[in-house]
């Protein structure tokens, strides 16, 4: 089998489906149920059921996602769960309009941050080069640079933490950034990168599925 142009969407029959994971299945250890599930019919979901999500389930996320790679082991990632009604309310008031429906009505929202004072944790989470905290601490540019590029880092890996908890989750962006900020995190050391819905996906969670760069648009070899 060659790749050919169709693998810019997912596979639209079960014979391509098959075709294209014995394509791939010597060289992937993880099962096609668990790639499935993270990656090939995962989707942005729209809408939920009323279906809660736990604290249980969160904590779980985080111990699986924590192990993930970032810079010099720095991990900026700070994590709002927002349960409480008045809560919400707040949040849901900065959303963009188009967000506002599904923020609402979502079982759980994460509000995810960049700690810009990620530095003061260096010590303890990298102590084999003592000098990485006045380093970062002596630098603001290069400070908050790492701390956004780390923290979205962590983003991804928390997107699929989620989906490994059988879960849908809805990231997004479009929200008033300074205006979270202030709201959630009024210390002014951190700042609002992303809010993502988590659930189980409701009816009609799914927009149709948007075509991927194939491998030869993206890969070059040097």
């Amino acid at each position: 089998m060659t790749v050919q142009s169709f693998m810019t969407t997912y596979p639209e029959t079960q014979a391509e489906l098959e075709q294209f994971e014995a394509e791939f299945a010597d060289q992937l250890q993880l099962s096609t149920e668990a790639q499935d599930l993270l990656f090939r019919e995962a989707r942005t979901a729209n809408t939920f059921t009323d279906e809660p999500v736990s604290e249980e389930q969160m904590r779980a996320i985080y111990e699986l996602v924590k192990w993930a790679p970032t810079s010099m082991n720095n991990q900026p990632l700070r994590i709002v769960l927002v349960r409480s009604d008045e809560a919400r309310a707040r949040l849901v008031d900065l959303m963009a309009e188009g967000n506002k429906p599904k923020t609402q009505a979502a079982p759980l929202v994460a509000i995810l941050a960049a700690d810009n004072e990620f530095h003061e944790e260096l010590p303890r989470v990298f102590p084999h080069f003592p000098a990485a905290k006045d380093m970062f601490g002596g630098n603001e540019a290069m400070r908050l640079r790492t701390a956004e590029l780390n923290a979205t880092l962590q983003i991804a890996y928390f997107i699929l933490g989620v989906r490994a908890a059988g879960l849908a989750a809805g990231p997004m962006t479009g929200f008033d950034a300074d205006a979270v900020t202030r709201e959630f995190f009024p210390d002014g050391e951190h700042r609002a990168l992303a809010v993502v819905n988590i659930g189980k996906p409701g009816p009609d969670a799914w927009f149709p599925r948007s075509p991927r760069l194939d491998f030869d648009e993206v890969v070059t070899t040097v």
